[in-house]
């Protein structure tokens, strides 16, 4: 067949992706905003949301562009410019999905208030995400097919010499020679690293925001969420634009690239490093199976996002029509991936000396698996987090003895949703492996993502209604309407959870994929075996493997403190309005909300820096000094640990947050809003707050991120590192 035309595929779903945004961007902006007062609130929020990212993206646009430097001399030129349209995507994927989500809340809020109606003002809400999941995955194909076609078809790196391998090149700088796997991870660099500083700075800003919110609004002043004599309102819901939709959309079209491209970097590894298989026209067709298995999967998003945009029905269940329209775009991706797999593959001989123990339909099986394993993940992090089920029941329960149990009862049940998502996981990984080698590993985590636009869709719908819900308080709209933005919300955090459980999956997926490849390009010589190891008793690796698994709580430390030292600013501040500002809590005086915004914007900037920059310098120092076997012991420890602590952040504050909501709701009776109870489960909401929104998301980019760079930098440092030229290396065999 002709593999030209899976490309033109490709194209084609993505300009029916961006044209399909644009479509829905219009139509919400057509929508009415309601009273002036709910114009001024929602303006409020868009201008600090702007303002934040405006100074976030101008800090990062400095640090990226000395990254791309620095790769551009050292290692590749067309490594720093793939670098730099990474970081482009993946930073307007962030503001396109902020812009719309500051125009939709306001509108959500509205139609709720006009209509009284669930079934349409879901249908604005999930509008209004629908853009953003989309334009991730739009924008992040596009980047793919321009550095292909650009770099891979047009200038000549997939070119093959005599001897049937891929043309090397030769930086002139350093000497060292590369291939085009590099100018891929160059791509995928550039989106993890905006993407790690959008989770960090906007889960920093975010979070310090709400539990200023709640910890003196709620505990001590006893005031509703979101009520407008709360001077960190309007921060919690500007923290809600640049945190959960901005840093999500960077966050998940680095999930989405990163998946995609492990595989196709994989296989060019195994080509290149290896005998397995010598066919170049079975490399083409497994570098191109990931990329178009992709573009079906968004085929399949534009059909499943229609069903609830289509569905005029009113309906009681908003949840089962989010989850529909996931399943749709589910089930076209696999069964398109079945197609495809057959039509590309079952004409080869080579196919078991490529680890394909399945036949044609192996990296078909692989995703498949993948899938199912994300979608399992996503059930067990719903029954830990769901109110529905005993775990955040439980959590709610211990509140009758205060704080410290629901603190603790939220910790345990945190500690222990460890393990099923694990096995789970595991045996995924296994199974992966055992029809497709490392490549089916590989094609399993870009399974899990294969549908990320609905999935993100989903996602940002939740930010967007719980935007509204903060409106429609402040703007003093009936509380039929807070009820209809509530439910919304709810929904929200349910599907946020399953969305959760595919990110962690597929991060450690995608890290299996790259860390393989990572080792093929560290290696010195051909190696006859696809089946790599890397000898942890060894001392260099033993210690980086120790250094590796301490990193993650280094990281996830920094990003507590950080939210900490925040929230108090913030505390201090709603406290000091409270007491100095004359009538603010009968609600003759107005707060100073943007003092309010100026302390949660510093703070996030200021203090983004640290962690962001040790996940992209601390495996390149140590791969300069110690070698690449130091750095690949990195690799599993952090990954390992990140692992577990990225489940147990998101689920125990996801247990937390709606432990809160099932007592606000009336689900423990005699203990509803203002209670001791209550009070207890806020303080556990608060403490949950930079666990799931900010550490857990953060975790998955960190492991990502430090194969990536590691991978890009592994020409460089295989060679030149201290322990090499000083001799030491030998003494570690």
């Amino acid at each position: 067949m002709d593999l030209n035309l899976l490309l033109i595929l490709v194209a084609a779903a993505f300009v029916l992706a961006v044209a399909y945004a644009a479509v829905n961007y219009l139509l919400v902006r057509r929508l009415k905003e309601g009273s002036r007062r709910m114009q001024d609130i929602a303006a409020a929020i868009r201008e600090g949301a702007n303002a934040f990212l405006r100074y976030e993206y101008r800090s990062v646009a400095v640090i990226g562009c000395a990254l791309a430097l620095l790769l551009s001399l050292f290692i590749a030129w067309q490594t720093g410019v793939a670098f730099l349209l990474g970081a482009f995507l993946s930073g307007a994927a962030g503001f396109v999905g902020m812009k719309i989500a500051t125009y939709a809340n306001v509108r959500v809020a509205h139609t709720a208030d006009e209509t009284r109606s669930l079934c349409k003002t879901l249908s604005v809400a999930f509008r209004g995400g629908s853009v953003m999941g989309l334009c991730v995955a739009g924008f992040a194909l596009f980047g793919i097919l321009v550095v292909y076609a650009c770099f891979g078809i047009a200038g000549g790196m997939l070119t093959l010499t005599a001897a049937g391998d891929i043309a090397a090149q030769v930086n002139p700088v350093t000497g060292q020679s590369y291939n085009f796997s590099v100018v891929l991870s160059g791509y995928a660099l550039g989106c993890s690293v905006i993407a790690i500083f959008s989770r960090v700075g906007g889960g920093i800003y975010t979070k310090a925001a709400d539990m200023g919110a709640d910890l003196v609004g709620k505990t001590e002043a006893h005031i509703p969420e979101d009520d407008p004599r709360n001077p960190a309102t309007i921060a919690d819901n500007v923290g809600d634009n640049v945190g959960d939709v901005a840093g999500l959309g960077a966050d998940l079209l680095e999930s989405y690239v990163g998946a995609i491209l492990a595989t196709v970097i994989l296989a060019i590894e195994i080509f290149v490093h290896t005998n397995a298989f010598t066919s170049p026209s079975l490399l083409q067709k497994m570098m191109l199976f990931p990329i178009v298995f992709a573009g079906i999967g968004l085929l399949g998003c534009i059909i499943g996002i229609s069903y609830p945009l289509l569905n005029k029905k009113e309906t009681k269940d908003p949840h089962l029509r989010l989850n529909l329209s996931t399943w749709i775009a589910a089930v076209v991706a696999v069964a398109g991936g079945c197609v495809l797999s057959i039509l590309l593959f079952s004409e080869e001989q080579e196919l078991a000396a490529a680890g394909m123990r399945a036949g044609p339909v192996s990296p078909w099986i692989a995703s498949a698996v993948g899938v199912v394993a994300g979608i399992v993940i996503g059930i067990l992090s719903e029954y830990y987090t769901s109110d529905k089920y005993r775990p955040t029941r439980s959590v709610a329960e211990a509140g009758r003895g205060g704080p410290a149990l629901t603190v603790t009862g939220g910790m345990a049940t945190g500690m222990i949703s460890c393990i099923l998502p694990v096995v789970c996981l595991g045996a995924a990984i296994f199974c992966c492996y055992l029809v497709g080698g490392m490549y089916g590993v590989g094609c399993g985590a870009m399974g899990m993502l294969s549908f990320v636009a609905a999935t993100v869709s989903v996602d940002t719908y939740g930010p967007i209604s719980d935007n509204a819900g903060g409106i429609a308080e402040m703007g003093g709209l009936a509380p039929e309407v807070r009820a209809i933005t509530d439910t919304l919300d709810s929904v929200g955090n349910t599907t946020a959870a399953i969305g959760k459980g595919f990110a962690i999956g597929s991060a450690a997926l995608a890290t299996m994929s790259m860390m393989s490849s990572y080792l093929y390009a560290a290696a010195d010589s051909a190696l006859e075996s696809a089946v790599l190891s890397l000898n942890i008793v060894s001392g260099d690796v033993l210690v980086g493997a120790l250094l590796g698994a301490a990193l993650p709580f280094l990281f996830s430390g920094l990003l507590i403190r950080a939210v900490s030292q925040s929230a108090q600013k913030m505390v201090g501040e709603v406290r000091r309005q409270f007491r100095e500002i004359d009538g603010i809590l009968e609600g003759t005086g107005r707060p100073d909300y943007k003092k309010c915004v100026t302390i949660a914007s510093q703070g996030a900037l200021r203090k983004m820096v640290v962690p962001a920059l040790l996940s992209v310098l601390l495996p390149v120092v140590c791969g300069f000094v110690f070698g690449p076997g130091f750095v690949g012991g990195i690799l599993i420890g952090a990954t390992l640990t990140a692992i577990m602590l990225a489940i147990y952040a998101g689920n125990a504050g996801g247990a937390w947050d709606n432990a809160k909501k099932y007592i606000e709701k009336g689900g423990m009776e005699g203990c509803g809003k203002g209670s001791p109870v209550h009070d207890a489960a806020v303080v556990g909401d608060t403490v949950g707050d930079p666990l799931k929104d900010t550490v857990g998301p953060s975790l998955n980019i960190l492991i990502k991120i430090m194969s990536t760079v590691s991978l890009v930098c592994v020409v460089a440092f295989g060679q030149f590192n201290l322990m090499s030229l000083t001799g030491l290396s030998a003494l570690f065999g």
